[in-house]
């Protein structure tokens, strides 16, 4: 009996620490957005319907499945005021920002959609006007969802908002080009990004697999005790 009780009390600890193996990682597909400061991007803190960015500033958007915003891809491509808003003459009581826009790649993009090809354009506006009145004088449509959160630029994607996805097969495509040029990917979780907190299944913590085991190991232990006491009191 006690032989039978500890082979079960091994295939108990077994089958607990095989429950450890980490969740599938889950992302987020999303347009971000960020600043640029001089060679570097940096995630923007405030989302583009309340930005409010000053004459010369460049800007840019990258959609992209991202865990979180420290996770996020950066925009690729031309990134200078000055090459975008070459053929831009100032006005009075106007102000031009710089935009760049990176649909991403095949392997972020919906089911069954293509990504445009990524594009700039320097957007001449009032002089208070905010990021999203910018964007939308020079890529309509755009697509917001019911928390203001940007869905669609130049109608890319046509459907879906902020949706979770698995990012095992998308992250090496998604942000392999553009890496290795020392900008700035780390930020604080800006408002207009969705969230990034992750479900308990995927916080990390023991799985429903070791608290299982763990309960098992304790039965039978118990067993083994109370089957011991009992042959000595025989």
């Amino acid at each position: 009996m006690i032989r039978r009780l500890a082979a079960l009390l091994v295939a108990a600890l077994f089958l607990g620490l095989a429950g450890t193996g980490p969740a599938q990682a889950a992302g987020y597909r999303y347009w971000s957005f960020w600043d640029r400061d001089g060679d570097r991007w940096t995630y923007a803190t405030e989302g583009p319907s309340t930005a409010r960015p000053s004459d010369g500033a460049v800007q840019g958007f990258r959609f992209a499945v991202s865990e979180d915003s420290q996770d996020a891809a950066r925009p690729r491509g031309t990134a200078s005021f000055s090459a975008i808003c070459a053929r831009t003459p100032a006005r009075d009581g106007m102000k031009r920002v710089a935009l760049v826009l990176d649909f991403g790649t095949p392997a972020d993009a919906p089911s069954g959609e293509t990504p445009p090809a990524a594009r700039t354009a320097c957007a001449r506006v009032r002089d208070d006007a905010t990021t999203a009145e910018a964007l939308a004088s020079t890529a309509k449509p755009l697509r917001y969802d019911t928390n203001a959160l940007l869905c669609a630029i130049a109608a890319y994607p046509e459907t879906g908002c902020g949706d979770q996805v698995s990012t095992e097969t998308t992250r090496d495509e998604s942000k392999g080009e553009g890496e290795g040029n020392g900008e700035d990917r780390s930020a604080s979780n800006p408002s207009g990004s969705p969230a990034s907190s992750a479900s308990p299944a995927d916080d990390g913590g023991p799985s429903v697999g070791v608290y299982a085991g763990g309960a098992l190991v304790a039965a039978l232990a118990a067993a083994a005790a109370w089957q011991a006491r009992r042959r000595r009191d025989a």
